[in-house]
């Protein structure tokens, strides 16, 4: 089997609404329609309040957890050519309009001595996700946190996203893609490695 997949030893979240404050957001969410001039008593509306703080509980789960405990899982190895998971589709809030961006993320590592099981690197991308932010900073937090746990020569992140907030409001460009990157080490020093890494996830 091979240890870098790591499957089993996959850990549970905790339950987002342990941390999130459900009475509060309910109670905005019957002000806001209230204030839209809508009726938040009428029948279509009265569990809408309910669904939309279990909504928030769960896009802002990340919040109160450290994604990084997810890379100090390592196996030793001696392997030191690059690791790149790519797609790993995501969903987060743009902190401007509480409006979500969606896309992918690529993930990219050159090891220095220890690998870490590759579910861990969705599994980051997925709790980094999930609090309020702008894609600049979830792109440079997800190649800090790989970096900083994994030791790695080098990092590679690259993420690419559609907001809302752009496509259904303002200037309304739906389609229009963000594409941010982070590059840490050799992908960062080394024009050989950076062509090689921007390749494979352009492919």
């Amino acid at each position: 089997m091979n240890p870098s997949c790591d499957y089993n030893n996959d850990q549970e979240v905790a339950l987002p609404e342990s941390n999130v404050d459900l009475e509060a957001i309910k109670g905005a969410v019957r002000t806001i329609l209230a204030a839209v001039g809508e009726d938040p008593d009428r029948p279509g509306l009265l569990e809408t309040p309910r669904r939309v703080a279990k909504m928030y509980a769960e896009m802002f789960s990340g919040l109160k957890l450290d994604p990084g405990r997810h890379l100090q899982t390592t196996f030793p190895e001696t392997y030191d050519e690059m690791v790149l998971v790519r797609d790993i589709h995501f969903a987060s809030m743009c902190e401007h309009h509480l409006l979500p961006f969606t896309g992918v993320a690529h993930v990219a590592y050159l090891p220095n001595g220890k690998v870490t099981g590759l579910s861990k690197l969705a599994r980051v991308v997925e709790e980094v996700s999930r609090r309020p932010q702008v894609q600049e900073r979830m792109t440079q937090t997800i190649a800090d946190l790989v970096e900083k746990e994994l030791g790695s020569k080098g990092v590679a992140v690259v993420v690419e996203a559609e907001h809302s907030c752009m496509s259904i409001r303002g200037i309304r460009k739906a389609g229009a893609m963000t594409v941010t990157s982070a590059l840490r080490g050799q992908f960062k020093d080394n024009q050989a490695s950076r062509s090689e890494v921007m390749s494979l996830i352009n492919q």
